[in-house]
């Protein structure tokens, strides 16, 4: 890989910050309760969950105000999944692509199609896909920063010593009238990454959703619906299946969305 193109103010790109002020290189573990929390949680059961209130904590005022408002406000600039093997024109989206070396910035990656194996998304894997890159504007916002330090927090101390590509993906899910929005139209998957990161951005006019956990080598399926902002669910990718039911307007007179965040990162070497 070329380290310029990736490495904070030597590509001309902003590096990413972690947590309560910490760098996103910093591997010395979440200093947060609640994330040091779902580390544990993560190594027992697969995965986690971490309420908006410890995440705006761990963020030191990233996640508020108007760092947060225009982060919010930017899913209203997505642009259409044109990959839709379903032929499903529902989901808009954006994606950037990172990249984390130990104890080092996080930087952002020259623009890249995204790709997954048939295996891991059976609808429309085998195939490179390129969507419309995420704005530089959201890449080298605060917000954005705060949630890749405080995810890279956790994960740096489930795998030390990780160099991280990670990839963001902005979604918005769109339902009208009578038409359903599915946001995992490929149904219960594994991303085929190590971890992964979910968080909700926002629901407006919307039913549904609700986001189905399996863990292997355990009985049963586990069910929750991240219904506020800042909702967010933390997965051991190689351990977790997980997918969301689709979502139908409330009022079916008036469209409605469902705004999530997505970060995964893969163990590169």
């Amino acid at each position: 890989m070329d380290a310029k193109a990736m490495s904070g103010t030597e590509s001309g790109r902003e590096p990413a910050g972690g947590p309560d002020g910490q760098a996103a290189g910093q591997a010395a573990g979440p200093r947060h309760p609640a994330l040091a929390a779902a580390v544990e949680t993560i190594r027992a059961q697969g995965h986690a969950f971490v309420e908006p209130a410890a995440l705006r904590e761990a963020a030191a005022g990233r996640l508020e105000g108007e760092a947060w408002a225009a982060f919010a406000r930017s899913w209203d600039d997505l642009r259409p999944d044109t990959y839709m093997a379903d032929g499903g024109r529902y989901r808009l989206r954006r994606h950037a692509a990172f990249h984390a070396a130990p104890g080092g910035e996080v930087g952002r990656l020259p623009d890249r199609p995204h790709y997954q194996t048939l295996h891991h998304n059976p609808l429309n894997g085998g195939l490179e896909r390129w969507f419309e890159p995420v704005t530089e504007e959201v890449a080298g916002g605060e917000a954005l920063r705060a949630l890749l330090g405080t995810a890279r927090a956790v994960f740096d101390h489930l795998s030390p010593g990780a160099e991280w590509l990670i990839e963001m993906h902005q979604f918005r899910i769109e339902a009208r009238g009578e038409a359903q929005g599915k946001p995992t139209p490929e149904g219960m998957h594994r991303d085929g990454v190590d971890y992964v990161l979910v968080t909700l951005i926002g629901r407006h006019n919307v039913q549904g959703g609700v986001t189905g956990i399996r863990v292997d080598g355990r009985a049963g399926e586990e069910s929750f619906t991240l219904e506020q902002p800042l909702d967010s669910v933390l997965l051991d990718d190689h351990r977790v299946w997980h997918g969301v039911t689709p979502v139908l307007p409330l009022d079916p007179a008036q469209p409605g969305h469902r705004d999530v965040l997505v970060l995964t990162f893969r163990r590169e070497g």
